[in-house]
């Protein structure tokens, strides 16, 4: 119907760099308050301060595009984290009106995988 293929390069930029937004805003909870989000995952503050350092590794490579796919699966493995613990170990719903579900850690797994296997299009340093 419409032909917006020469638009797919600003496409993969906005996909890179809304997931970005989202891995550096919890990269930033995670390294300014370790220890309370250490105490609300049930895990010890070193990992939660490294998986904030690798959030933020993530971040950067998807905003300017430098070593993306290496980026992207590093996304891939801390969303394939994020859903194993809210999926097994705490029983998260998918969706739920008064807390946060898994919704989201599956969308920005799948956005991963994408940009993981298709790369981040031309726009980049």
């Amino acid at each position: 119907m419409f032909e917006l293929g020469q638009y797919s390069d600003v496409a993969y930029l906005f996909l890179r760099l809304s997931v970005a937004a989202i891995f550096i805003y919890h990269a930033v909870l995670k390294l300014k308050d370790s220890e309370g989000m250490s105490r609300m995952m049930g895990m010890p503050a070193g990992m939660i301060l490294m998986l904030g350092f690798v959030e933020v590794a993530v971040s950067l490579g998807l905003t300017f595009g430098v070593y993306l796919q290496i980026a992207a699966l590093l996304a891939v493995v801390v969303m394939l984290g994020a859903l194993y613990f809210k999926i097994i170990k705490w029983h998260v719903p998918f969706g739920a009106m008064d807390k946060t579900g898994w919704e989201l850690d599956l969308i920005l797994l799948a956005a991963s995988v994408f940009l993981l296997v298709q790369g981040g299009g031309a726009l980049t340093i």
